[in-house]
């Protein structure tokens, strides 16, 4: 069981009025909470029952997840985020395009990684990460070994996995994190693969401040290995 400390920032600037009103009276609409129970069943938190369900670690902003829910509506998004202003600005999409198909955890995703079953997810996104570029601060970055036994335990077999970064070091360190686990299989298939954004891979607003300012997205797609013998 993990119990690490998590980094980053839970508040920025005061939220607006609206934005206030969405947290009080909408957040509790769409909040997903852990169980007593050792495991959650993630279809169980959507009505009706989805097709298949898809995670979103840390959503930022929540513009690639508010297009997902839209563009797949018999599939279940689940978004973890912790800062208090992104889940504002993902509410106030929920709220606009009446997206029925979103829940939002609020804590650190870990936590709700450690309670899903094996074979629950469908596809799961790792955004443009805080890069903690200091060699000091590398151990707080998502993707570390125990995480990625969470992760992998939590996919289906053939399941998506979706990484992106704009930071050289995280990059790299993300890419060599991920080869280095047989149980994930990188579905490019030249080095240009990963300079393109895929056509379904919707952009963040993160994403267009990183090109404007003259850094170089990747976008890595891995697959879950099927599980053998079973």
């Amino acid at each position: 069981m993990l119990h690490a400390k998590l980094h980053g920032r839970r508040k920025g600037r005061p939220l607006r009025a609206g934005l206030q009103r969405l947290m009080q009276d909408v957040l509790p609409q769409f909040a997903l909470e852990l169980p007593e129970a050792p495991t959650l069943d993630p279809k169980t938190q959507f009505d009706p029952p989805p097709s298949a369900v898809w995670l979103e670690i840390g959503f930022g902003g929540g513009e690639h997840l508010a297009r997902q829910a839209s563009e797949s509506p018999d599939v279940g998004l689940i978004g973890c985020e912790v800062f208090e202003n992104g889940v504002a600005t993902l509410l106030r999409a929920v709220e606009s395009e009446a997206l029925r198909n979103v829940r939002i955890f609020t804590a650190d995703a870990r936590l709700l990684l450690q309670r899903l079953p094996a074979r629950s997810l469908a596809r799961a996104f790792l955004l443009f990460p805080d890069p903690w570029p200091k060699r000091r601060h590398a151990a707080r970055r998502f993707l570390q070994p125990e995480t990625l036994d969470l992760l992998s335990h939590a996919l289906s077999d053939d399941a998506e996995f979706r990484a992106a970064s704009d930071d050289p070091k995280m990059q790299a360190w993300m890419l060599s994190r991920l080869l280095e686990r047989p149980e994930f299989i990188w579905t490019a298939t030249s080095a240009e693969d990963a300079c393109r954004r895929p056509d379904d891979w919707s952009p963040t607003r993160y994403e267009a401040k990183a090109v404007a300012a003259g850094r170089t997205p990747i976008y890595l797609s891995f697959r879950r290995r099927p599980r053998s013998g079973t």
